[in-house]
């Protein structure tokens, strides 16, 4: 982009190059009838212009160039500029939100009393070398008769890096007498974590809203309702608009950053639009998290002959991290994959590419799947299996 601005500047006649300056300095320096003629560029005297005129001026030229037209611009705005324009439009950026949800604790035997204390730690498993917990928040105890129980917990930080996978928080660092499991299951997250909006999300939102000011309750409209909520982004809400309940029926489905959250957070998002009157006139737009198809994902890795077991299983582990990631089983705060999307093709040859560039102790591998091509729904991990070879 810095080109382009570069190019405006230029095309209106004024100098961005320091050779460009001290040429049209000289040209009015001798329009005003100036009689010095040493202009050596070892002169003392252009050496001082160069550093107290031309020097200044670039420096101008650069701020003009690299903060004041971007930032002019939604398109290319970053940071407090973008946030002023989305202001212009009445929407603000969101901020980082913390993950909530529930844990199941499981006890070996129903005649032993237990309590879970509040602010017990529970954490995942190492991914890429971090570990994310959760605490929890009130205090639980066990019903007579009852092996698992569930208590509410919440992120010990912002961020949708906490919003994992079913089974991945896992690990008691305190254990609990007469607790032999606890793990996060199906639909744990009641309201997902989240980062600060970025730069990217912001100025969508931003954009949408131009299309939302009109009277009636379009995409534009209802896109700039779902995406308040904390963890959703404008860009993953996909519509289906062919009257699935009748005429003036449509649904909206959502696209999370990783596990989709509890029923409970949609219902919410629902009574907005449905029960609090920000719906058209005779309009019937339900909200649904997007549907899912499972797969079965098989690979075959060789992995380089130099490496000691240990270092091979934690090879295995890690490249299971980095599949699940592709697969929006994790975000991806600590490996960049290209993610599943739907309405799009998966192809495992280039997550062949991306595993051979992230693990360089991988000397082959090989996937036993063909391309996913995805409509409406988002693929799925049913099982993984990653198959070490000598």
């Amino acid at each position: 982009m810095r080109s382009l601005f570069k190019r405006l500047v230029a095309d209106a006649n004024i100098p961005t190059e320091e050779t460009q300056l001290k040429s049209r300095f000289k040209q009015l320096a001798k329009e005003q009838g100036s009689q010095l003629s040493n202009d050596s560029r070892y002169s003392p005297f252009w050496r001082i212009i160069t550093a107290l005129v031309i020097r200044p001026v670039l420096w101008l030229m650069d701020l003009l160039i690299d903060q004041v037209l971007p930032n002019a611009f939604l398109q290319t705005a970053r940071g407090r500029y973008l946030d002023l324009l989305a202001w212009a439009v009445h929407v603000e950026r969101k901020p980082a939100t913390q993950a909530e949800g529930i844990i199941e604790f499981h006890r070996a035997s129903s005649d032993l009393a237990v309590t879970i204390p509040a602010n017990m730690a529970i954490q995942s498993v190492a991914i890429n070398g971090t570990v994310y917990e959760v605490r929890t928040t009130t205090e639980t105890t066990f019903a007579a008769g009852e092996l698992i129980a569930t208590a509410p917990v919440k992120a010990t930080q912002a961020g949708k890096a906490f919003n994992l996978a079913p089974g991945y928080y896992a690990i008691l660092p305190e254990p609990i007498n007469g607790i032999i499991q606890v793990t996060n299951p199906d639909g744990w997250l009641t309201t997902p974590g989240a980062d600060e909006e970025a730069d990217e999300a912001l100025r969508w939102r931003a954009r949408n809203q131009f299309g939302a000011v009109n009277q009636w309750h379009t995409d534009s409209v209802y896109r700039s309702l779902i995406a308040q909520f904390a963890g959703i982004d404008s860009r993953h809400i996909y519509f289906e608009h062919n009257a699935p309940r009748g005429p003036g029926t449509a649904n909206a489905f959502i696209l999370f950053a990783a596990d989709a959250p509890a029923d409970e957070y949609l219902e919410k998002i629902n009574q907005y639009i449905q029960a609090e009157g920000n719906h058209g006139h005779g309009d019937d737009l339900q909200v649904f998290a997007l549907p899912e198809k499972s797969f079965d994902i098989t690979l075959n890795v060789w992995p380089n002959p130099f490496l000691t077991e240990d270092n091979k299983q934690q090879l295995k582990t890690n490249i299971e991290h980095f599949i699940k990631t592709a697969f929006r089983e994790s975000t991806t705060d600590n490996y960049q994959p290209t993610q599943v999307s739907p309405r799009s093709r998966f192809s495992f040859s280039k997550l062949t590419q991306e595993l051979h560039r992230q693990f360089s102790e991988i000397d082959s591998l090989q996937f036993e799947n063909t391309d996913i091509v995805s409509e409406l729904w988002l693929p799925q991990i049913k099982t993984l299996t990653v198959m070490l070879h000598d």
